[in-house]
């Protein structure tokens, strides 16, 4: 079957031209042939139906991602109810003559903890990352 051809003549972007000319010379076809198949599957009728499709798989992603920021803040929540019981069955009172030192102490130890998290919180490795690697090499 013979087709009908127009001349056109387009600009398009130096990075495009290239990626064109490439995906043409990898699949065997001329640039004519991607643009035509291009511009077929962007003017059907089913572009409607592609771009849902496209919608309903980036939902998805973010579905699943929602679903792991979810299982994280619920196991940040049980690891610090876990620590929070421990503390308080294991800690005896202190008497009220070593209140104040405790305090200064704690005050230290708070500023040391709130530093560490810092950097583990920009450098890692994340608590959910050891978890998953321990229970990985547990099987």
């Amino acid at each position: 079957m013979i087709r009908s051809h127009v001349k056109q003549t387009f600009r398009i972007e130096t990075g495009l031209s290239r990626d064109l000319t490439d995906l043409a010379r990898r699949r065997g076809l001329t640039r004519t042939e991607v643009l035509e198949a291009a511009l077929r599957s962007f003017l059907s009728p089913d572009q409607e139906e592609r771009i849902e499709a496209l919608l309903t798989r980036r939902l998805d992603r973010i579905g699943r991602q929602l679903d792991r920021i979810e299982w994280h803040g619920e196991m940040s929540g049980e690891a610090l109810a876990l620590f929070v019981r421990h503390w308080l069955t294991s800690t005896a009172p202190l008497p009220d003559d070593a209140l104040p030192a405790a305090q200064a102490s704690g005050k230290r130890r708070w500023e040391a903890f709130v530093d560490a998290l810092s950097r583990r919180m920009e450098a890692g490795p994340k608590l959910a990352a050891e978890l998953m690697r321990d229970v990985g090499s547990a099987d």
